[in-house]
C-alpha cells in the first residue's frame, strides 16, 4: 500500500513537473516574441572614463554627451513606453568602440545614435553636424572620423580587437552592399528629420549631414548616426552646451526628431504586415495554377522592375537648376515629408551598377533603390 501510495505521488509531482515547465516555455516564447516587436533604440554617450573626448575651456566632451544622452533617454522613455532603451554607458566609464557597436548589434537595435561634441583650432567654428557612415575623400570629415576613431589606442590588445574590423580584410557580396545601402538612406531620412529639430536648438546655422568613416558607425548593423551637437572649444558654444537649458533643448530635439521617425517606422511596418498578409491569401489562391502562367507573371513584374541611384534627401524642394544637381538632369519623389533626389532608370541592374560608380565620383554616398510598378521596394527583397 505505502509503495502504491508513494508511485501515485511520484507520478502526481512528475505530472506538475511537466506542466510548470511547459508553461515556463510557453511564457519565456510569449516574451521572446514581445522583445521581438519592440522598437530597440541605442543611445551611445560618446568616450567616458580615461578617454575625455574633446576638450573646452572648461568642460570635457565626455561629461556633456553624457548629459544630454540620459536626458534623451528619459524624453523617450516617457513618450514612448514601448520603446526598449538600451544605453551604451550611463556613468563615467570607459567601453571600446567595438564594444560598442557588438552591444548594438546583439541587441539588434531598429536605431542607434551616438552623441558627441565637436573641437576644432578654429575657436569660431559653431554649429552641430548630422554623419551617416560612408568612406569620403573630405579633409575635414576625415579628421573628425580619425579624432573619434584615436580613442581605440585607449584599449587593451587594441590591434588585435581591432583587427576583425579592417575594411581592408572584408569582401562584400552584392547583396551586403545593397542591405548597407537600404540602412544608409533610411539613416539619411533619420538624420533628415534630426537636422531640422536641431535648427530649433540655436540661432547659429547647423553645417548639415555628412558621411564618415567612424568605426561606431561601420561596424554597426542598421540605421544609425552620430551627432556632434556643436564646438566646446566655442566659449559661446560651450556654455549653451553646459547649460541646462541647452542640454534639454538638445535632448528634445533629438526626441521630437525620434517620434516623427518612429511614426514612419511604425506605418511601413503596419504596411509590410499587410503587404505579407495580402500575399501569402494571393499565395493560397495560385497554388493551383498552372506553373506557366507563373512563369509568364514572374516575367512580367520584373519588366516594372526600376533601379535608380539616390544622390541626396532634402526637406526642402529643389529647383532643376539648383548647383547642388551640378548640371545633372535629376528626378524627385517623395516620401516621409521628405524630398529625395535620383538619377538615371534602368530595369538592367548591371547598367545601374556602372552609373552608381561614375555618379560617386562626383556625388559622395550616391547608392541604388528599386521601384516595383512605381511603388518603392526592398533592394535586398527584389534580388531575392
Amino acid at each position: 500500500m505505502y509503495l502504491k501510495q508513494l508511485r501515485y505521488n511520484i507520478l502526481l509531482i512528475s505530472v506538475s513537473i511537466l506542466i510548470s515547465s511547459y508553461t515556463t516555455n510557453k511564457n519565456k516564447e510569449k516574451e521572446q516574441k514581445e522583445q521581438k516587436e519592440r522598437f530597440v533604440l541605442v543611445i551611445d554617450a560618446g568616450h567616458g572614463g580615461n578617454d575625455y573626448g574633446a576638450i573646452g575651456p572648461n568642460s570635457r566632451e565626455k561629461d556633456i554627451t553624457l548629459a544630454v544622452s540620459l536626458l534623451v533617454g528619459q524624453y523617450i522613455a516617457k513618450k514612448h513606453p514601448d520603446v526598449e532603451i538600451i544605453y551604451i554607458r550611463d556613468k563615467d566609464y570607459f567601453v571600446c568602440l567595438p564594444k560598442r557597436s557588438e552591444i548594438a548589434n546583439r541587441v539588434k537595435s531598429d536605431l542607434f545614435i551616438s552623441i558627441h561634441a565637436n573641437a576644432a583650432f578654429n575657436i569660431n567654428a559653431r554649429g552641430s553636424e548630422i554623419y551617416v557612415f560612408g568612406k569620403t575623400k573630405n579633409q575635414d570629415n576625415q579628421e573628425v572620423a580619425f579624432r573619434e576613431n584615436s580613442v581605440v589606442s585607449l584599449e587593451n590588445d587594441y590591434k588585435v580587437i581591432n583587427e576583425e574590423f579592417d575594411p581592408k580584410k572584408i569582401e562584400y557580396s552584392i547583396i551586403n552592399e545593397f542591405i548597407k545601402n537600404q540602412f544608409i538612406y533610411q539613416s539619411f531620412d533619420f538624420a533628415s528629420i534630426l537636422q531640422v529639430e536641431l535648427k530649433s536648438c540655436v540661432k547659429w546655422e547647423d553645417r548639415g549631414i555628412k558621411q564618415a568613416n567612424y568605426s561606431v558607425l561601420r561596424n554597426s548593423i542598421g540605421v544609425r548616426v552620430l551627432i556632434e551637437l556643436d564646438f566646446i572649444t566655442n566659449p559661446e558654444s560651450e556654455m549653451y552646451l553646459l547649460s541646462e537649458d541647452g542640454q534639454k533643448r538638445y535632448a528634445m530635439a533629438i526626441c521630437n526628431a525620434f517620434t516623427k521617425y518612429k511614426m514612419i517606422y511604425d506605418r511601413n511596418k503596419n504596411m509590410r504586415i499587410k503587404e505579407k498578409y495580402s500575399n501569402e491569401k494571393i499565395d493560397s489562391k495560385n497554388e493551383k495554377i498552372d506553373s506557366k502562367i507563373l512563369e509568364k507573371k514572374r516575367i512580367e513584374n520584373d519588366k516594372k522592375v526600376v533601379y535608380k541611384v539616390q544622390i541626396f534627401t532634402s526637406s526642402n524642394k529643389l529647383q532643376q537648376d539648383d548647383p547642388q544637381f551640378k548640371g545633372y538632369e535629376i528626378d524627385c519623389y517623395e516620401e516621409d515629408n521628405l524630398y529625395k533626389y535620383t538619377y538615371g532608370s534602368s530595369s538592367n541592374i548591371d547598367e545601374i551598377l556602372k552609373l552608381q560608380k561614375k555618379l560617386l565620383s562626383v556625388f559622395e554616398g550616391a547608392f541604388i533603390i528599386c521601384f516595383e510598378k512605381g511603388v518603392k521596394v526592398s533592394i535586398s527583397k527584389q534580388l531575392k
